[in-house]
């Protein structure tokens, strides 16, 4: 929309009137249109210019906290980082002197194209593709309102709905976190990958088992497939799952000779693998297999710990999930059998969490969202300080660390120079109480303004 003024450098989606005001946005009346220009809110003509003030400022890569600064952003990523001086005159300012301002969240295992866990085993088969897709349209939007701006999709049951709700948000058309996506899981006939439960001649839809493998040939061709449509990366399920029917996590089912084929597959496309792995024999064969990461973790033993330091391996745990579905399974009548495993697995994940913390394993953020409602991504924090981080350790792991992980480092994961302009604002310290992170007041996206 043109305006009479002189050019200006745009504000923020979202950034007019009240919401705007209650941002603190230097003041601009409702009635103006996106990115005109006033005498109150100075501007350099055709420059993508704006500033924030912050408060504090979580400085992520150095582990402190920063008093007082002012965030530069050019055309959506930071441009320089100073203590605050006086009010700038090149674009507008944000004014959250009031606030902690810490960079955009990552989460390292969401699966935002899909259904939640429900007490109906066979739930991903009452929905069209359609209608996850727009489903994981609105999950995409909680998670981003919830401060997490980068999230890593680990799979969906239906191939390929992610690499579509990536792409509408990377075109404009969602609002979400940025998105890297895995397209399928590589997993074997009826394993912790795949829809079961339900009657043996029930007709499954060919996108539920794009990712079906039975050799290693083919699973480097259905890894060379999922490539070719779209993923970022590849999830591999190397045990059985708590929440699938018919499969028990410490039961190893991918077999070394096809979690190598997939890693070394995924390696000419300049890609990696992800294990889904929860029983100690399936961690350590995914991490001797190639995979950069292991995702739940929940059996790990002392040689298993000991091979991840060794090879630089993540592990990417998962460890609020247990009391979720301990709490809500439970009232909502989920299946017997998620129960049981669950309460098998919970204190042994969060006991091997420890273990890996204490032995200086690299460990990322990592919820599995779409087991507990989506956009609570944050309530995993105070579990990760309960069972041995320090909070500026549990911010970390979603941000720098999990940045490194996703080989995004020079994009997300902190606010110096060079990287995306993702940012959330919220009352007090989360250095000091990292439950603040839980209720995130503000968020930016790339220097847009998204609450």
């Amino acid at each position: 929309m043109k305006s009479s003024a002189h050019a200006c450098a745009p504000l923020p989606l979202h950034a007019t009137g009240s919401r705007l005001a209650r941002a603190g946005w230097c003041a601009v009346p409702t009635r103006l249109a996106l990115g005109a220009c006033v005498a109150i809110l100075p501007c350099a003509a055709g420059a993508a210019t704006s500033h924030v003030r912050a408060g504090t400022l979580v400085d992520t890569e150095h582990g402190r906290v920063l008093k007082d600064q002012l965030i530069t952003i050019v055309d959506g990523r930071v441009s320089a980082v100073a203590p605050f001086t006086h009010a700038p005159t090149d674009g507008p300012l944000l004014d959250w002197s009031d606030k902690q301002v810490l960079p955009g969240l990552i989460d390292m295992h969401t699966h935002l194209a899909d259904y939640g866990t429900t007490s109906n085993v066979a739930e991903p088969l009452l929905h069209s593709q359609a209608a996850l897709a727009l489903k994981g349209a609105a999950n995409a939007r909680l998670t981003l309102l919830a401060g997490f701006t980068t999230v890593r999709d680990a799979g969906t049951y239906r191939a390929f709905t992610d690499v579509a709700l990536r792409d509408a948000i990377a075109a404009g058309q969602v609002e979400g976190p940025r998105m890297f996506v895995a397209g399928a899981y590589i997993t074997t006939p009826g394993g912790g990958g795949t829809v079961s439960g339900f009657a043996p001649d029930v007709q499954v839809p060919a996108s539920m088992e794009a990712g079906v493998v039975r050799s290693a040939e083919e699973a480097r061709e259905k890894t060379r497939y999922l490539f070719q449509n779209g993923a970022d990366f590849i999830k591999m399920i190397a045990t059985g799952a708590v929440l699938t029917v018919g499969t028990e996590p410490g039961q190893p089912e991918l077999s070394f000779e096809e979690m190598k084929a997939a890693c070394d597959e995924a390696a000419l496309h300049g890609s990696y693998c992800i294990a889904h792995a929860h029983g100690a024999a399936g961690i350590k064969s995914a991490i001797r297999a190639g995979a950069r990461s292991i995702e739940h973790a929940s059996l790990i033993d002392d040689e298993g710990i000991a091979l991840a330091k060794a090879k630089g391996v993540w592990l990417d745990m998962d460890i609020y999930d247990g009391d979720y579905i301990e709490e809500s399974g439970t009232r909502q009548g989920w299946d017997a059998g998620y129960l049981r495993k669950n309460r098998e697995v919970t204190q042994l994940q969060r006991d091997g969490f420890s273990k890996a913390l204490k032995a200086g394993v690299k460990l990322s953020y990592g919820t599995d969202a779409g087991v507990y409602p989506y956009g609570w991504n944050a309530r995993q924090f105070a579990y990760m300080v309960k069972y041995g981080m320090t909070p500026m350790q549990a911010i970390q792991s979603a941000t720098i660390n999990a940045a490194q992980l996703l080989r995004a480092s020079a994009d997300v994961g902190a606010l110096s120079p060079g990287h995306y302009a993702d940012m959330i604002a919220i009352d007090g310290d989360a250095t000091r109480d990292v439950r603040l992170l839980e209720n995130v007041q503000h968020v930016m996206k790339a220097g847009v303004l998204v609450k």
